[in-house]
């Protein structure tokens, strides 16, 4: 017989853990609408964890009245089957800890008695349901129900065991997760550093000593005494996006770069495609090396990256092109991250909840501009102390995403019965398996 497990990891586990079938061990639940708002806690799945849910940085986001709601209480475990093709994460599901309400479009399941929720909700995750459900040829659904599983066997260890085993896990993930945190936390206090020593080389130039003046500018009151404030207009040009039809874009053809490709990395092959013919009139729409490309609508109005590849890429409309003409590339995308920038760009966003801004709001933008002797010196040192943080943050993205991989390889690992979780604690594995990973790709890893 094969069982849940051993058809999605491969792996089958002990004989000696008991059969039983998904729908006995999880459960929907079912009739604890939140009717009368006998419940006001609002909870909220994020990250794989059950929290919270802050009512007022929410506004206009959430219904008038939360009866359609579902109670919830601790040792529930609340999945997220929706939105499935845009929702990427792979954190869809959260075990509750206190009682409230979540969304009806999620499903809470009851673990029954004899069964720990923790080990569960460690199951549940390492089964992910989602790549589960579409490997039984069910088609990419938006959304689908925990009804929607068939009832599979399962092997489960007894419940002294799972209890073992969710401790240990509950021990050991808290502590890789805290290592995430601390490098988290690290990165960006590093680009907070790089970031305030940037904003001093465009405003100031590398000479600490300059002699500064007063400016008469809100967001940059000083200023270098050679540096002037000049509207981006004067110093850059700006072109327009085009207002691509849909039906023209697909999988194959001209990368089309949308406001969603937009950001410190531009990734023309996760792009849209213009899959008709090439018109003349597009000529103008064209991305060069060296363009910066801004966002010009919605929540990340502002945003920008320059365009670093030779490949033909045309802009979507809403997305314009920065081509500076006064100072170099870098400068200028240097400029566009001070605070300078920043605070001008929301005064003249226009629109309530989908901000906007139009060329000419962007040309009257002003930049602080230093004297074109210092100009070249400054850009150098810009883009040394870029390459070096963009080394920094390539190294500590990349541990991060190994000791996410061995977070998801020990969960799986320990849920399957294929390490055994008591010899792993005393052994000191755990802790090998951190050190080879901070140690570098140079050094071999254990797998779990």
């Amino acid at each position: 017989m094969i069982t849940l497990q051993e058809r999605v990891h491969g792996h089958p586990p002990p004989d000696v853990w008991q059969l039983s079938k998904l729908h006995h061990v999880l459960k929907v639940r079912k009739g604890f609408k939140n009717a009368g708002m006998k419940e006001e806690n609002l909870l909220s799945l994020s990250y794989g964890r059950i929290i919270p849910k802050d009512i007022d940085a929410s506004e206009g986001l959430l219904p008038e009245s939360f009866e359609a709601y579902q109670i919830v209480e601790p040792g529930n475990i609340v999945l997220r089957l929706t939105d499935l093709q845009n929702d990427k994460r792979s954190l869809r599901q959260g075990l509750v800890r206190e009682q409230g309400i979540v969304t009806s479009a999620y499903d809470a399941l009851q673990v029954t008695k004899g069964h720990d929720p923790r080990f569960w909700a460690y199951a549940l995750l390492a089964l992910d349901l989602a790549k589960y459900y579409y490997s039984l040829g069910g088609g990419v659904r938006q959304s689908i129900k925990f009804v929607d599983f068939p009832n599979d066997w399962l092997r489960a260890p007894d419940d002294e065991t799972q209890k073992s085993i969710a401790d240990f896990l509950d021990r050991e993930t808290a502590r890789i997760d805290h290592l995430i945190e601390k490098k988290q936390r690290m990165l960006e206090l590093t680009k907070e550093r790089h970031h305030a020593l940037t904003e001093r080389l465009v405003t100031f130039g590398p000479d600490s000593d300059v002699e500064r003046v007063e400016t008469g500018n809100l967001w940059m009151p000083f200023a270098s005494k050679g540096a002037q404030l000049l509207p981006i207009k004067r110093i850059a040009s700006l072109i327009n996006g085009y207002a691509f039809s849909s039906d023209d874009l697909g999988d194959k053809g001209v990368p089309v770069l949308r406001i969603g490709d937009v950001g410190t990395s531009i990734d023309i092959e996760a792009a849209a495609k213009f899959t008709g013919d090439v018109p003349r009139s597009l000529s103008q729409f064209v991305v060069q090396r060296g363009d910066i490309l801004i966002a010009m609508t919605g929540a990340t109005i502002g945003k920008f990256g320059v365009y670093q590849s030779d490949e033909l890429a045309y802009i979507n409309q809403r997305v314009g092109i920065l081509r500076a003409t006064r100072v170099s590339s870098s400068l200028l995308s240097a400029c566009l991250g001070t605070r300078c920038f920043v605070e001008q760009m929301k005064l003249f966003a226009y629109g309530g909840a989908q901000p906007n801004i139009g060329a000419s709001e962007i040309g009257a933008i002003v930049l602080p501009v230093l004297p074109p002797e210092i100009q070249d010196v400054v850009a150098k040192i810009i883009d040394r102390e870029n390459a070096r943080l963009n080394f920094l943050r390539e190294q500590v993205l990349n541990s991060i995403d190994r000791l996410r991989e061995f977070r998801a390889a020990l969960i799986t690992a320990a849920v399957t019965g294929q390490i055994d979780v008591a010899a792993w604690g005393k052994r000191g594995r755990i802790q090998k398996h951190i050190d080879e990973i901070e140690a570098g790709p140079g050094r071999k890893e254990a797998r779990a």
